[in-house]
């Protein structure tokens, strides 16, 4: 447990070494400066009190330091390691953060374990918190709004059925051993296959690098005769890391250390997800070599982020991407209103008129005007999004369209709001080129959520801070 000194500052006084600066090297600069000046607000550290003790735990990084600390890293899109020695390095990255010139700057384990422990509800608090702090300073329009989505990618290698099967076999040799080190199942045989694996992922590469010179039908036998036999060696070695893991439950009530049960508990945990996974693959390839495609909701892409999906968005560079689907609303400050992150490639429409919903609770009112892609061209959509109290609504529809729908969607008013929409595509774009959202370095979808929502914040400070000075 960690306890309540995490909303306290550890800047604490003035450290004699500040008073023997000039004052051009303590001045914040000016975008720090605002964005400093908005998160002196203990509005923000309210969603995070629930997972701190008020009394029991040692102390931890306070929540100010680590907000603070969360936006330069998506700010300037730094790593863990890369954040925590430049703010160690700057003297003005120091003082935005609140950490006194002779205090230590926190380990970069603590902000990854601080991210994951707090999770998604604690980065949606904070995003609430600012957009009402703006609403409330009159610097929230909400006039007109445009919606969008895209594909958040997951922190995964382009996913081919042998390339995982390998993989699963080395996952679940590795996750053996680790039983077998922590003292269970010590008499229980685990056949290391990685070799044999390896073989056949080079034989496979040799093929692909000659399927010019064997034809197309002798290179799709050839790879498929090896994504067979890679599949055959997944099974056999998930049959004997099922027998490890049996006999290793049997020998956790006779394991004596704490110590030692714990390491033992958690490397029958990983064994038996590994287990599961590889079965689920070698499920999938089967399928594949028979002539059947694995249904995309719920086919495997990846063994350690299982929520992952394979998405089609029509682009020409990447017909198929692999991760989530996330949908992004913007007002004309470049504000962003609202975002989601759904499991795969859900569906548009229904997505729209909950996110108005959320945006009229946070600013009191309904947006007048309502803006889309034709992704979202539905008339039952359209109707829910009138009846919710929005006055115009210009999204084209997907389907053939009458001569009076022809009329409305040439109208002067609807092009112009379509043409207004164009800029959402800008506003994720930008997201991902300087925020974070090209890629999640967090597994699954709740993974993504936080990732996501630390990105939509530390965005939403630069352009709020910039419309309130």
């Amino acid at each position: 447990m960690i306890e309540a000194t995490v909303f306290r500052t550890i800047s604490g006084p003035v450290s004699p070494w500040e008073l023997l600066l000039p004052a051009e090297l303590l001045r914040l600069p000016e975008e720090l400066a605002r964005v400093d000046a908005l998160l002196d607000d203990p509005v923000f550290f309210a969603p995070f009190a629930p997972y701190f003790h008020p009394v029991l735990g040692r102390p931890s990084t306070p929540v100010e330091c680590y907000l603070r600390l969360m936006f330069l890293k998506f700010r300037y899109r730094l790593g863990y390691e890369s954040l925590c020695a430049e703010v160690s390095d700057s003297i003005s990255w120091r003082r935005f953060c609140r950490i006194g010139l002779d205090a230590k700057v926190p380990h970069p384990t603590t902000l990854m374990k601080l991210t994951t422990r707090c999770g998604e509800a604690a980065v949606a608090g904070v995003n609430e918190a600012l957009l009402a702090k703006a609403a409330g300073a009159k610097l929230l329009r909400t006039a007109r709004v445009r919606a969008d989505t895209t594909v958040i990618a997951a922190n995964v290698a382009y996913p081919t059925d042998a390339g995982l099967l390998a993989k699963a076999v080395g996952k679940l040799v590795r996750a053996a051993r680790r039983v077998h080190a922590a003292g269970g199942a010590a008499g229980t045989v685990m056949t290391d296959r990685r070799r044999a694996a390896g073989r056949r992922m080079r034989e496979l590469a040799a093929k692909l690098r000659a399927r010019a010179r064997l034809g197309r039908e002798e290179s799709t036998r050839a790879i498929a005769r090896v994504t067979g036999e890679l599949a055959d060696l997944a099974q056999a070695t998930a049959a004997q890391a099922a027998a490890v893991l049996r006999n290793g439950r049997r020998a956790l009530p006779r394991t004596l250390t704490g110590r030692m049960r714990g390491r033992l508990r958690q490397a029958l945990a990983e064994l038996a997800v590994g287990i599961e996974r590889t079965g689920t693959l070698v499920a999938q390839a089967r399928s594949r070599l028979a002539g059947q495609m694995p249904d995309g909701a719920t086919r495997l892409v990846s063994l350690h982020d299982p929520d992952a999906r394979p998405i089609r968005k029509g682009r020409i560079d990447r017909p198929v991407e692999f991760g989530y689907k996330a949908q992004v609303l913007d007002n004309d400050d470049g504000i962003v209103v609202d975002y989601s992150v759904e499991y795969g490639a859900a569906p548009d429409g229904p997505q729209l008129v909950p996110a108005m919903k959320r945006v009229a609770r946070r600013t009191g009112q309904v947006p007048r005007a309502v803006t889309a892609d034709r992704g979202y061209g539905q008339a039952a959509v359209e109707q829910d999004l009138q009846e919710l109290g929005v006055r115009t609504v210009a999204i084209p529809r997907q389907a053939t369209t009458s001569a009076a729908r022809k009329a409305i969607e040439h109208g002067r008013g609807f092009r112009k709001l379509v043409k207004w929409r164009t800029g959402c595509e800008g506003r994720i774009s930008y997201l991902k080129r300087g925020y974070g959202w090209d890629r999640t370095r967090l597994d699954g979808r709740h993974g993504a959520a936080i990732w996501c929502g630390h990105g939509v914040f530390a965005h939403n400070l630069v352009k709020i801070g910039t419309l309130a000075s």
